[in-house]
């Protein structure tokens, strides 16, 4: 299989993570956090909005699966998105150790996601 099949498959995978992971912390927040222990926030709409933009997000993973020339600039913001959220909270976990476990695990996910999205990139468009 060649780099877009490989990058085909990756960004299905993708969408499907984070769709499903905004969607459950959308609706389902309450429920995440009391399982793991951690506090309601005071003002769960801001919860809420950066769920509904990681199920967007998961929407743009599969925007970039159906046609992965049309949607090269998705792919980019793909990876601005992970860099940035892998970067907050890492900040927050170590510097201020205000972030939950929980969250920093996310971080180590995306982390994870990161580096196939630059690797099959580099494949993709600029070999």
């Amino acid at each position: 299989m060649d780099a877009k099949g490989w990058a085909r498959i990756f960004f299905l995978i993708a969408a499907i993570y984070d769709f499903v992971l905004g969607i459950l912390f959308l609706f389902f927040y309450a429920q995440i956090f009391n399982y793991f222990g951690i506090d309601l926030p005071q003002f769960p709409e801001y919860l809420q909005v950066s769920a509904v933009f990681v199920a967007t997000l998961g929407i743009g993973y599969f925007l970039i699966y159906k046609n992965i020339d049309r949607n090269r600039d998705l792919w980019k913001l793909g990876i601005l998105y992970k860099i940035v959220y892998i970067v907050f909270v890492s900040y927050y976990y170590f510097i201020t150790q205000t972030a939950n476990i929980v969250f920093f695990t996310f971080a180590v996910i995306d982390a994870l996601f990161l580096i196939p999205f630059i690797g099959l990139y580099k494949k993709v468009y600029v070999s």
